[in-house]
């Protein structure tokens, strides 16, 4: 079996911004919402990334001990079969959780088989599209006050979006 491969903008190291405490976000090339006021446009074409596989992509997040991991873009979703194994070899190859961002919503996450399997590996998902008019500069870990952080485990048991909370999370 090959390793899959991930098109990565970039992966940056204890970053604060991206979710609770420290984390290793890695932020992939590809995205369809074209938001406008998206503060990462170059991230919208496909393919203009570097090729990682999961395997080295594993490694690195493993090498620090100390940070969570969230994925981001782009739109991890776009590339969800590699990113499902990269989630699925994290959480049991670590004890980190993951957070992801997606301009799509958990509702329609949950149509798509593809993206459903992501789904039960993802702790955090900070799902909508960015939208300027609702751009929050106090909304907590996300742009725009309609998108939601959506406690996964909790929302795949209920069949409904629910929201993560900050006692949630336990470093």
């Amino acid at each position: 079996m090959t390793d899959p491969c991930i098109n990565v903008l970039k992966v940056l190291h204890d970053t604060t911004v991206d979710g609770p405490g420290f984390r290793t976000s890695i932020y992939c090339a590809g995205c369809r919402h074209a938001c406008p006021g998206c503060h990462n446009p170059q991230s919208w074409a496909f393919g203009t990334g570097e090729d990682r596989t999961v395997g080295s992509l594993l490694q690195e997040i493993v090498d620090d001990p100390f940070a969570n991991v969230t994925f981001s873009g782009g739109d991890p979703f776009y590339q969800a079969e590699a990113f499902t194994e990269l989630a699925r070899r994290i959480k049991t190859e670590t004890d980190k959780d993951i957070w992801c961002y997606t301009g799509f919503t958990f509702e329609h996450l949950l149509t798509v088989p593809q993206y459903n399997a992501m789904l039960g590996y993802i702790d955090v998902l900070v799902d909508g599209p960015f939208v300027m008019s609702l751009r929050d500069e106090d909304a907590l870990f996300r742009g725009s006050s309609n998108q939601r952080l959506v406690n996964v485990p909790l929302s795949l048991q209920a069949g409904t979006a629910i929201p993560w909370q900050r006692e949630d999370f336990n470093p």
